[in-house]
């Protein structure tokens, strides 16, 4: 379970997450904010769950859709974020008619917390380790990740003091940029072997 639970923690990144509504505390209210941390929370939690039991059968017939598409897809939603925050000190640059409960969903829930790699741990975590101790697992590093979100501006104003948010920002969006530069080569990578077959 504590395997399970690591790996899926560290698929989440809380610390970009923590960056992401910290960007925001200037356009939106402490406690828009929270709502945003909650209701995200929640949502990406439905989402793995949904395709722990579901994943196969929501790919294959439901959306007609591989997984090296669902790959490329979300590596090129985290890899502008993660140019934004590289360039621009910010991961979302948000028109002001943007609904917080869309912002929760797209991108904040999905990709940025239940992402490909999270979804594919999902579907294959149950495999390994049963589908109990993936839920367990699963739940725990969401709530983990929440919290830290919900303390996001108190983290976020520490790190001001000290000089250190910029830098954390641009930092964080040169990683957040790789790794979906790596989910892009990575569904290239899996749609070529699929035409080896």
């Amino acid at each position: 379970m504590v395997s399970a639970f690591v790996a899926i923690l560290a698929l989440i990144n809380p610390v970009h997450k923590i960056l992401v509504i910290s960007s925001l505390q200037d356009q939106y209210s402490n406690k828009d904010l929270k709502y945003l941390s909650s209701k995200s929370s929640l949502t990406a939690l439905i989402i793995l769950i949904s395709f722990l039991f579901l994943g196969h059968f929501i790919f294959t017939y439901v959306f007609h859709i591989e997984l090296y598409a669902f790959r490329v897809t979300c590596g090129v939603v985290l890899f502008y974020n993660g140019i934004n925050g590289l360039q621009k000190g910010s991961f979302l640059q948000l028109d002001q008619n943007v609904k917080l409960v869309d912002l929760s969903a797209v991108p904040i829930a999905m990709p940025m917390i239940a992402g490909p790699a999270t979804i594919t741990a999902a579907v294959t975590f149950p495999e390994h380790y049963g589908k109990i101790v993936t839920i367990i697992a699963i739940t725990s590093a969401i709530g983990i990740n929440l919290m830290l979100m919900l303390n996001a501006i108190r983290i976020g104003k520490l790190l001001t003091r000290f000089n250190l948010m910029n830098a954390l920002i641009r930092i964080t969006g040169l990683i957040v940029a790789t790794i979906g530069a790596q989910m892009i080569f990575t569904g290239i990578s899996n749609f070529i072997e699929t035409l080896k077959v």
